[in-house]
């Protein structure tokens, strides 16, 4: 017997859609305080075009029922890996030195990011369809073949920051499929006993050294330890009310670096203190609140793992940002979500929002199919 699947458009969720929106525009605001001092338009002109195309997206995505994306699972995640491909073959160097964008004259797309949804989508439908034998030993080891495909081509870029966000998103979305802890842990004592192998004979000179300053910035102020020590200046220079919009010292006179992508959250906190950095930390948790409670409220595993999964990416985005930017958490370039320059991250994280709000729009009333 299977019961209808109706979809219910008082659903929506006008509240996760308000407050993306929200972020976006606070995103906005703060990149155009990060370049102003570069006498560009070009960043807030990109970012505002990307901001357009995500709400379109954003909304067009929340009208589609999202088991359509089930069905072009296999579809979706051949692309993902085409789109990996073709970085290694013709892509190009961002600001790390990793090889992970293609560019199109002034246009440029980081696949990386695309993929991170796609994964969520594909993973999402692997999940759903093993769900009465994820604890089985093949299938464990096919979800891990899931995973590994990917996370080895965006090792070759070489992405590491990348790479640890499809590890968490994996972790935290089996994890809520019901995996056995007799994989649990024998998994973390393999990866905590390996560190010490992996640092000592596999890590090359400079990430040894990057390491290094990680634990102690202050060993190379002026080169790697320089950034990080720049950041943590100018977040607490901001104290509790911030020293104004567009007056931050550290952000206007060029002290700070790579201020409109990965340290964002420093300008916000310099100019607008600690009453704005937590206005946007709550912001973001509210939105990541939003997309758990979609998980909640679904009456559908697909709709459940999809939702779990790019809370899982908001997560790990969330917190390596901002604790990469006082210093807590290793400086890897990932973005704050909706907050920092990027079109493509900007553009992912809109439809990453759009199918959450599918799956809350679609979701309600439907009944897990099952047999008699």
């Amino acid at each position: 017997m299977k019961s209808g699947n109706s979809a219910n458009i008082n659903q929506f969720d006008s509240l996760l859609f308000i407050l993306t929106l929200l972020a976006a525009f606070i995103g906005l605001i703060a990149i155009y305080s990060a370049t102003l001092s570069l006498n560009s338009n070009t960043q807030i002109i990109v970012q505002s075009g990307a901001f357009l195309m995500g709400i379109v997206a954003m909304i067009l995505i929340s009208k589609i029922d999202y088991q359509v994306f089930g069905y072009i699972s296999v579809p979706i995640y051949i692309v993902c890996i085409i789109m990996l491909i073709a970085v290694l073959v013709i892509g190009s160097a961002g600001d790390w030195g990793a090889r992970s964008w293609i560019r199109f004259g002034p246009i440029g797309i980081q696949p990386s990011e695309i993929c991170k949804v796609g994964f969520t989508i594909t993973f999402a439908k692997h999940l759903s369809l093993v769900k009465n034998k994820i604890n089985t030993f093949t299938t464990v080891l096919a979800l891990l073949a899931h995973l590994v495909i990917l996370l080895a081509l965006i090792m070759l870029q070489p992405d590491a920051g990348s790479a640890m966000v499809f590890c968490f998103m994996f972790a935290v979305m089996i994890f809520t499929a019901g995996i056995s802890f007799k994989y649990i842990i024998p998994s973390v004592l393999v990866l905590l006993s390996s560190a010490p192998l992996v640092y000592f004979f596999l890590l090359s000179d400079y990430q040894k050294h990057r390491i290094q300053v990680f634990f102690n910035p202050e060993m190379d102020k002026l080169g790697s330890g320089y950034n990080v020590i720049q950041s943590k200046i100018a977040v607490g220079s901001g104290q509790l009310f911030g020293k104004g919009y567009l007056k931050g010292t550290q952000n206007q006179m060029g002290f700070l670096p790579t201020k409109h992508t990965d340290f964002i959250f420093s300008v916000i906190s310099e100019e607008f203190g600690f009453i704005g950095a937590v206005f946007v930390i709550l912001l973001l948790f509210l939105i990541i609140a939003r997309c758990i409670k979609a998980a909640q409220d679904s009456n559908d595993l697909f709709g459940k793992y999809i939702c779990i999964g790019i809370a899982a990416m908001l997560i790990f985005h969330t917190f390596e940002n901002m604790g990469m930017c006082i210093g807590l958490m290793p400086v890897t370039g990932i973005p704050l979500p909706f907050i920092s320059y990027g079109g493509t991250s900007l553009l992912t994280n809109f439809i990453a929002i759009g199918i959450v709000l599918s799956v809350s729009r679609h979701s309600h009333g439907t009944k897990l199919a099952y047999k008699n």
